[in-house]
């Protein structure tokens, strides 16, 4: 791992600002040796900040990053960005930005990034970063599944144009995004400053990162939060307000009413033929309906926890870290972020594979 370079996916709905900050973050020496990938037709916003026109669509920053327009096949961009790092035609970038066109669905991105092996033998994915504007926000996740999508699957949420919206609606939809993402750090930008630091090594498979990272990458503490606040919200709302609760909250055509986000946790050490097999059934059986999957988990005769994180039909290869990150913890937390899928159907077919899997091991 100690070799790949890191990607973070940069996406957003349209108007979010993706362009704006990456501008911004490019004036950072943390970003000075970073590829940057622009999946957007049309013009590239960063035209300002071209000073010198390298090979064919790759363009050289006067801040020391390099810029691709990718039109169509992101692995033969990647590969080609590699192949010229090689050879020195282009100078070693050391990280990758690739900007997702503002009505994309991430998931391809993300599918291609973990599941391609000559992308997966030089690239890591490092994290998701979405944008969502404070002004408009509210109204596009409204109207768009697509944006609800982009939010549920990040790392982290950048709040831009804060100081367009009221403090009630910047509030509002801060309530709304932690309810819908529990686990992603929701960071407030102004005029699209914010400190780059706070979008690096958002995984835990940074050779870099302190072991402690993974527990951030999981946080487990946030879902569960999430959880209690949703139930005393419509416990309070069922109470005082039925029928707005009702129509508000359990509202079908709402899209973030499809999206649930949970971790579930395991006290004693797991089979692998049973955890294992179980995740295999669900991501081939119900893999649209996983927007995406994190877990530390402790398996049997295994004294290190292995990593695994999915993306619908797709998983990372599983690793396994060097030591537990939090000492004494060992439990196994798997992380699911799914749509039309409920908490409840993945919890009993987890504890089913796993007893089947120790029946079979007793007999």
């Amino acid at each position: 791992m100690d070799d790949l370079i890191p990607i973070t996916v940069l996406t957003g709905f349209l108007g979010a600002g993706k362009t704006t900050l990456l501008n911004q973050l490019l004036r950072h020496s943390e970003f000075s040796n970073t590829a940057v990938l622009i999946n957007e037709f049309g013009e590239v916003g960063l035209d300002h900040l071209l000073v010198e026109a390298l090979q064919d669509e790759v363009v050289l920053l006067n801040a020391g990053c390099l810029c691709c327009t990718v039109r169509g096949d992101l692995v033969k961009a990647l590969r080609t960005l590699f192949l010229r790092r090689v050879r020195a035609e282009i100078p070693q970038f050391e990280r990758v930005m690739i900007e997702t066109t503002g009505l994309a669905d991430p998931a391809p991105i993300l599918h291609t990034l973990m599941s391609d092996p000559l992308i997966g033998a030089r690239y890591r994915l490092d994290g998701v970063v979405t944008l969502v504007d404070a002004a408009n926000g509210e109204a596009t996740l409204d109207a768009q599944p697509e944006a609800v999508k982009q939010a549920a699957v990040a790392d982290r949420i950048v709040l831009t144009k804060s100081d367009l919206a009221s403090p009630e609606r910047r509030a509002a939809l801060w309530e709304r995004l932690r309810d819908l993402i529990p686990g992603a750090l929701i960071i407030p930008a102004r005029d699209a400053v914010i400190d780059p630091k706070l979008l690096l090594d958002l995984g835990p498979f940074s050779p870099d990162a302190k072991i402690g990272a993974v527990l951030g990458w999981l946080n487990e503490e946030a879902y569960a939060q999430g959880h209690n606040h949703r139930h005393e919200g419509h416990r309070h709302h069922e109470h005082d307000h039925h029928e707005h609760d009702r129509h508000a909250h359990h509202d079908p055509n709402r899209h973030d009413a499809r999206i649930q986000a949970f971790c579930l946790t395991f006290d004693h050490p797991l089979k692998w033929n049973g955890i294992g097999t179980f995740l295999q059934m669900l991501i081939a059986t119900r893999g649209e309906s996983l927007l995406r999957i994190k877990g530390l988990l402790n398996l049997v005769g295994q004294d290190r926890p292995l990593v695994i994180h999915g993306v619908q039909h797709v998983f990372h290869e599983p690793t396994l870290l060097r030591e537990w990150p939090d000492g004494d913890d060992r439990r196994s937390r798997l992380v699911f972020i799914t749509r039309d899928l409920d908490r409840s159907v993945i919890e009993h077919g987890a504890q089913a594979f796993e007893q089947a899997a120790g029946s079979a091991h007793a007999a």
